[in-house]
Order: structure tokens, then C-alpha cells, then sequence
């Protein structure tokens, strides 16, 4: 009897993870996600849909069945920003808000650089002006918006706001100001604005071995910044310095310690109680220009170098900053981890490799997309999706395990 009942359950498709990505760099704020990538991949993944979603270079979050993103484009002759919620389906176009925005094209194609969260049926965006959103989900209706810079009068980056929205508590944290703002997320009030000075790029990392009191991590134009989010008190700030203050990729949290890059090197630190952080280790060989790495196993892999420079793909031990492997020939592009499979993706070419401080083998590549590519794929539902400075928009099936 045990066996009769046994044997068609052992029969029935297994159930494996498929998760949403709500927001830059997933649920849990690492490039990781829990998703399966199958050991056996086909010579070209099949494109299920593209879509056309403006300039810019925002990434796309993802919950359930509905896909949002941003770009810029000119709408009765006016650039204008718009909010895309697509169908992860068919990447047909569930509703769009616009707004008159600058492309702001210096040096770069301009257009929104910022990723849209998506928590408890909202949107919530910032645009590169500083403009605020939240949206609703469903139907793309306005249930609040801000105009940052002109209610606070916050300075503007050199390529204004990159950073994206992080939602904590009944708060939204924006990288606005030298240490960031906090607005309710229900009704979009100031809660607290920490100063208005030069934001960094970056996006607010949870650090919770900070305690209470600086819980939060923002890497800012010329600091790192723990903070309270309930205050925006700083707990410590650890001055950092890079060219023309392009403090971008997020720090990476391991325990207690912290992994802080930019193009002026990298360092792992410990904040100690009561005093300065403590500096663990230094590193002028790894240097994060727009995106973060992954930490897989004890390793951080990553793209090192910056526009102006050839950047190689970098394998680096985590404990104590040794460079373990490097592999020249890529861009300055962005990579996301699914379980031990690291997928990059820069000058339009999608690359899986296993990530293995051993060595560099990569499972699968392929060319998906043409011009500018420095924003992150994104996996979600056994989807793959990946964009150009252009606008274009490619969402691929991966198979099932």
C-alpha cells in the first residue's frame, strides 16, 4: 500500500525555485537569486519577446507576471521618462507613465539609470532629475509623486540620480543627499533628508550587524554612510574618494565586514564600536566602476576596470582581497548570480560561466543585443532578461532543469 502511494508522487514534475525580482540587485539586495540554471543549455537561448522601452539604462524588476522598467524618449516633441509595466509573457504593454524629463545625454546616452522597486502592489521610481513615484501596480495610477530637487533644493550629481529606490518599514530611502532622504512610502512625506549635498550612485544595502543604529549602507559621492533608517543619524561614515565623486556599485555584505570598490581601488572593512572601521584589507588591482559583484562560495566575481580602460573579468577571495584569476575581453557591463552560475552580460554578449576560483569556463555565449550594454540581466521565472542604452529590451526562456 505504502509503495502504491509512494510511486506516483515520485512521478509527479519536480518543484523548483522561481522567484520574483522586485527590485536592483533581487530580494535579498546581492545579485543573487535562488533559481536553477540547467547544466545542459541549448547553442542560443530562444528570445520569447523584445520590446522597445526608450534611452536609459535602468534594469528591469520583476513580480509575478508583470515586468517594469524605465527609458527616455521624445513624446510630442518633448523628452519625456516613461515607467513601463510589461506582460513577462508576451512583453506586451500593460500600462506606461510619462513625465517630462531631460535626456541628459553628457558624455553617455543619458536617460534614467535608476531601477523601480515593486512592493505590496506599488511602484516606487526615481528619476535622474529627481522626480519621485509611486505607482500602482495593477494600473500604473499616480498615488504620489515628488520633485525632489525642487522641494529641497538638493545639489545634483555630475549624471544626477542613479541610485534605486529601497523600501524599509513604512519608508522609501532614496539617494538623495549626501546621506540619502527617507519619504513614507504611503503618502510620499519627508520623513528626514540627511543633508542636501552631492549624492553618490549607489542604492541603500541592508546591513543588519550594524545594529539598530546603522542598519542601512549608502555609499555616497565621497563617503561610505551607516545610518538609522527611523533618522538618517549616522552611526559612522568612512570618507572614500574616487574621480569626479563615481562612488556606484553598492557595497557587499559579508557578516560583519563590508566590500566597498570604485575606480580608485577596493577595501574590506570592519566597523568596530566606537571608533573607525577597521581596514581588513586594501586592493588598487579591483576597481568597480558602474555595478557590484556577486559573492559565491567565499569569492567575489566581478567586472573590474572603468570606460576609459580595458576590463577584465575577475575572480577575487573574499577573506583576504587575493586576485585569484582574471580573464581580459570584457565590458563594463553588470553580472547577477543563480545559484553557482554567474551570468554577464556587456557589448551585447550574454555569458554563463560556473563560478569556480579554480578557473574560468564559461557554459555558454552568445550575442543577444547590439550597442551599449552597462546595465544588469535580471532572472526571474525561469526568464532571462537583459537591455541596451537604446532601449532595447530582450526577455529569453531559459529550460527547465
Amino acid at each position: 500500500m505504502t509503495l502504491r502511494i509512494l510511486l506516483p508522487a515520485l512521478l509527479l514534475p519536480l518543484v523548483l525555485p522561481a522567484a520574483d525580482w522586485p527590485n536592483w540587485r533581487g530580494p535579498n539586495h546581492d545579485g543573487l537569486s535562488e533559481e536553477i540554471i540547467p547544466a545542459t543549455l541549448p547553442a542560443e537561448l530562444p528570445v520569447r519577446w523584445t520590446a522597445k522601452v526608450g534611452t536609459g539604462f535602468s534594469t528591469v524588476s520583476v513580480v509575478g507576471e508583470k515586468v517594469v522598467t524605465m527609458g527616455n524618449r521624445v513624446v510630442s516633441g518633448k523628452e519625456t521618462d516613461t515607467v513601463w509595466c510589461l506582460s513577462a509573457k508576451s512583453g506586451k504593454v500593460l500600462w506606461q507613465h510619462s513625465y517630462p524629463c531631460a535626456l541628459d545625454p553628457l558624455y553617455y546616452e543619458g536617460g534614467p539609470g535608476a531601477t523601480p522597486t515593486i512592493h505590496d502592489g506599488s511602484v516606487y521610481t526615481l528619476g535622474k532629475k529627481g522626480h519621485a513615484y509611486r505607482l500602482d501596480l495593477d494600473n500604473g495610477r499616480v498615488l504620489w509623486s515628488r520633485d525632489l530637487v525642487a522641494d529641497h533644493q538638493v545639489e545634483l550629481p555630475e549624471w544626477s540620480f542613479a541610485g534605486s529606490p529601497f523600501v524599509d518599514g513604512d519608508r522609501v530611502l532614496l539617494p538623495v543627499g549626501g546621506g540619502g532622504i527617507a519619504l513614507n512610502k504611503e503618502t510620499g512625506e519627508t520623513l528626514w533628508l540627511s543633508s542636501t549635498e552631492t549624492a553618490g550612485y549607489a542604492t541603500v544595502v541592508p546591513y543588519e550587524a550594524g545594529g539598530p543604529q546603522g542598519n542601512r549602507l549608502l555609499f555616497s559621492a565621497k563617503s561610505l554612510v551607516a545610518f538609522d533608517p527611523a533618522t538618517g543619524k549616522a552611526a559612522f561614515e568612512l570618507p572614500w574618494k574616487s574621480s569626479r565623486d563615481v562612488n556606484a556599485a553598492d557595497p557587499i555584505v559579508i557578516g560583519k565586514r563590508i566590500v566597498i570598490s570604485s575606480a580608485s581601488g577596493s577595501a574590506m572593512i570592519e566597523p568596530k564600536a566606537g571608533g573607525a572601521p577597521e581596514t581588513v584589507w586594501e586592493q588598487k588591482d579591483m576597481k568597480w566602476y558602474f555595478n557590484p559583484g556577486v559573492l559565491v562560495d567565499g569569492h567575489l566575481y566581478s567586472l573590474h576596470g572603468t570606460t576609459h580602460r580595458p576590463t577584465e573579468l575577475m575572480c577575487l577571495e573574499a577573506a583576504t582581497g587575493k586576485i585569484v584569476w582574471t580573464v581580459p575581453g570584457f565590458g563594463s557591463g553588470g553580472l547577477v548570480a543563480a545559484g553557482k552560475t554567474v551570468i554577464v552580460f556587456d557589448n551585447g554578449l550574454l555569458t554563463l560561466f560556473d563560478a569556480d576560483p579554480k578557473g574560468y569556463r564559461p557554459r555558454h555565449q552568445q550575442k543577444v543585443l547590439e550597442g551599449k550594454c552597462w546595465t544588469s540581466p535580471v532572472i526571474a521565472h525561469g526568464r532571462l532578461y537583459v537591455r541596451n542604452a537604446a532601449g532595447d529590451l530582450a526577455c529569453f526562456d531559459l529550460p527547465e532543469p
